[in-house]
């Protein structure tokens, strides 16, 4: 409430929610939230919905496939399955006026429908999670660095700079890279891979390093 408040914009104003997928650090404040805008639908795939404890009565809930498209409003939403060791997660391309906004997160590695969905985005907010060798001597239990790690957990720094060197559509004006580990990561080492991974390739997008905990600024097309 506080971040949106701070660009002019006010909670109860949101016309719906759109769920990835039902690990705590995504839908920990959704139960409250839904509660609290009452009319207003959510989005989740019929297999994450059951997932969801509403802990009281739910608002309403709008269950789609999983690669399903949803047109709402003027926004035409297409949902896109990733490998994450969750039920049903995905992620989401956003169609308006011409203008691709897509979001990916929480995915072990980038396979070829990802690849194929984040095609001609002009903005892209990309995973860079964690730097591998931070992550081997932090202070997570072996079983969790072996879970991020996995083909099913988090996108490296290294691996996040493998796609936008070889992949990253011509199309991208601004690539925001978000979701970074506040332990086993920092916003220097996502900027310098990056940068490095986009020098390679002779591209200049807009490069963005979305910082745990910090309000990012609004951007605009």
């Amino acid at each position: 409430m506080a971040r949106l408040a701070a660009i002019g914009e006010d909670l109860f104003e949101l016309d719906a929610i759109f769920v990835t997928h039902e690990h705590d650090d995504h839908i920990r404040g959704l139960p409250a939230l839904g509660r609290s805008l009452k009319t207003k639908p959510v989005f989740l795939t019929l297999e994450t919905a059951p997932a969801i404890d509403w802990a009281g009565p739910p608002p309403p809930v709008e269950t789609f496939q999983a690669g399903a498209r949803i047109d709402f409003g003027d926004l035409r939403i297409q949902s896109f399955t990733i490998p994450h060791d969750s039920i049903d997660p995905v992620g989401y391309s956003i169609t308006v006026e011409g203008i691709k906004l897509s979001f990916v997160t929480d995915l072990g590695y980038v396979p070829e429908n990802v690849r194929f969905h984040l095609a001609a985005s002009h903005l892209l907010l990309l995973e860079s999670n964690h730097d591998i060798e931070m992550l081997k001597v932090g202070p997570y239990p072996w079983a969790v660095k072996q879970r991020v790690l996995g083909r099913k957990g988090h996108l490296s720094n290294d691996v996040a700079g493998q796609y936008i060197g070889a992949d990253l559509p011509a199309e991208v004006e601004t690539l925001i890279l978000g979701h970074l580990s506040e332990t086993n990561n920092h916003p220097a080492i996502v900027e310098m891979t990056a940068r490095q991974a986009l020098d390679q390739r002779g591209r200049a997008p807009r490069l963005v390093v979305a910082e745990p905990r910090q309000q990012s600024e609004v951007f605009l097309f």
